[in-house]
């Protein structure tokens, strides 16, 4: 079996070999016997190394590819015109195997060389005119195409180093509050613990009160804990403001955000919920919507908070997807309300209730 080509290609360039087709299809036409039979032959076997090396070498060495194949095309062509098709798989190359201004001097650089070849050898305008097109529509779409797998790349490769560096912070700071909550109450737990195995026979009744005062602090201790760890399941609100913000840009998408002055008076539960929503929300705009604006906005509303998300990518959403009811089911549990709007663009709007205190604290 042949060997698979880069992980992000797949085997889809073994499909695109099936135009190699039309090298056969002249000679099958024209009866051709000995000459123009071991061209087409020697020129085929020469190309399929070719064409692999173009899709499993990175830069510079797949240049070298491309060009064999745009040479063998050029150097066959007046024996069998259906090698033509080689030069169109070279022009096709470039936009995957070199920077988008390097590619397309080479592309006018082939094109010139090609139209140059088919008026000398007085190829039929139609036929001249149809590979010049196709090489050139190709070529500028794979272009295209590089372009935007090169913006996709910087963009993954941002947000792994967001994920990294957030986790490294991550880290230290739990690192950091479990010691400030757990070093002193553990120091008090076991000198209590202490106290109370040495008053045991002395004096029962104050090593019972010992031993009560160590199981209070022991379940205080663990309540810190699990409010301390509870905090890092979201980022806070404004740190994901700021997250989005710098994702959408790395995405070349233009971001606006604002927000209410003054920090929002937000039930920690719901603070989470909307950090979550705020990330869904940015992740779906860089994936889905091909949007150039994107705008997010958290404002006072009547008797709670309004946050809004919207961009004018392509919308149309037509069915929630995953993405959509996971942070609906998330604003409903903390009794909010979430509305998509999707005919022009894509708007968010989600409402969460301003909570009495004793709300919040249930």
């Amino acid at each position: 079996m042949p060997r698979p080509f880069r992980k992000e290609l797949g085997w889809t360039p073994y499909v695109y070999l099936i135009y190699v087709f039309f090298v056969f299809m002249q000679p099958v036409l024209d009866h051709a016997k000995g000459l123009e039979w071991t061209v087409t032959a020697v020129g085929f076997v020469i190309f399929l190394p070719c064409y692999v090396g173009v899709f499993q070498r990175w830069r510079p060495g797949a240049a070298w590819y491309a060009g064999c194949m745009a040479m063998l095309g050029l150097a066959s062509l007046p024996v069998n015109a259906g090698t033509a098709s080689y030069v169109v798989y070279a022009g096709s190359a470039l936009g995957f195997i070199m920077p988008p201004a390097s590619a397309l001097r080479c592309l006018w650089v082939l094109m010139g060389v090609f139209a140059l070849e088919l008026w000398l050898l007085k190829a039929p305008i139609w036929f001249a005119v149809f590979m010049l097109l196709i090489t050139a529509a190709i070529a500028l779409s794979n272009i295209h195409h590089g372009i935007e797998n090169r913006a996709n790349a910087r963009l993954k490769l941002a947000q792994d180093e967001l994920q990294h560096l957030a986790k490294v912070a991550e880290r230290e700071r739990i690192a950091r509050d479990l010691h400030d909550v757990l070093g002193h109450t553990l120091s008090v737990i076991v000198l209590k613990s202490e106290l109370a195995a040495k008053l045991f026979d002395r004096d029962s009744e104050r090593a019972r009160t010992e031993i009560l005062q160590v199981e209070q602090i022991a379940r205080d201790a663990l309540g810190e804990v699990r409010h301390a760890i509870g905090g890092y399941r979201a980022a806070s609100l404004a740190e994901e403001f700021a997250r989005a913000k710098e994702t959408l840009e790395t995405a070349g998408v233009s971001a606006q955000c604002e927000v209410v002055s003054g920090e929002p008076k937000l039930v920690p539960a719901q603070e989470a919920v909307l950090a979550l929503v705020v990330r869904e929300a940015v992740t779906n705009v860089v994936r889905h919507a091909s949007a150039r604006n994107c705008q997010l906005s958290l404002a006072e509303a009547m008797n709670g908070w309004q946050l809004s998300i919207v961009d004018d990518g392509r919308g149309g959403v037509l069915h929630e997807g995953n993405g959509l009811r996971g942070m609906r089911e998330r604003v409903e549990a903390v009794g909010g309300q979430m509305v998509c709007e999707s005919s022009h663009g894509t708007k968010l709007n989600i409402f969460v209730p301003r909570r009495t205190p004793r709300e919040a604290t249930a």
